[in-house]
């Protein structure tokens, strides 16, 4: 299988997994307001295909549902990307420089997958939720998608960054389309009519400390 297909596979994949992660609402078929929708979202985005691609499989018209989505998708992608570099890590026990690299990737990708937590917490239960700490989930995204781009940024060794960019280059992809979604909110709110206000101020600090804040 080559690897156009195999990426195009993978990128369904995750799209359907995903979508496990949400409850949407009921539809039995694509329809025109699904199409506008998701038209509407992935017009912000510089990967329009790819965000075509894992939205057209959720069965939902609802915006908050779908943005939700993405970042899903683009965290379910993490994930699998950390177990890809615990997987090739054996490879290059004898390569000091290698595993520097791999190990500082995993601590890249635990770090976003922490910021993930935080984005969850501020993204709250709806679009009013998101769109009152939008600032904070636009923060935590754009940082989600530096950690994924200093682990690549940082290896120099071709054969071995075209190794780990095959394995994590998709989170960072469904990440940056997150970001480029947070980026521009307020066209996208324009175009589907949504009238919420999005908090320019930023409410990291107003959020909810983790449970182990509670415990010693």
């Amino acid at each position: 299988m080559n690897t156009p297909i195999k990426l195009a596979f993978l990128i369904l994949c995750i799209a359907l997994t995903a979508t496990g992660f949400i409850i949407p609402s009921k539809r039995d078929a694509v329809t025109p307001q699904h199409l506008k929708t998701v038209a509407g979202i992935c017009d912000v985005v510089q990967d329009k295909r790819l965000c075509s691609i894992t939205l057209n499989t959720v069965p939902s018209n609802d915006p908050d549902v779908l943005v939700r989505h993405l970042a899903t998708a683009a965290e379910t992608s993490v994930k699998k990307g950390l177990k890809f570099l615990s997987g090739i890590k054996p490879k290059y026990k004898g390569d000091k420089f290698a595993t520097t690299c791999i190990t500082s990737c995993e601590k890249q990708l635990n770090n976003a997958l922490e910021d993930f937590s935080d984005f969850w917490k501020a993204a709250g239960k709806d679009i009013k939720s998101m769109a009152d700490n939008y600032f904070t989930c636009k923060k935590k995204m754009t940082s989600i998608f530096n950690y994924q781009s200093t682990c690549l940024d940082d290896i120099y060794d071709k054969t071995l960054l075209k190794e780990v960019q095959g394995g994590i280059g998709l989170g960072k992809r469904m990440s940056g389309e997150s970001v480029d979604v947070f980026a521009g909110m307020g066209k996208v709110f324009n175009t589907l009519n949504i009238k919420t206000k999005l908090n320019q101020k930023d409410t990291d600090s107003l959020l909810p400390p983790p449970l182990s804040f509670y415990y010693y």
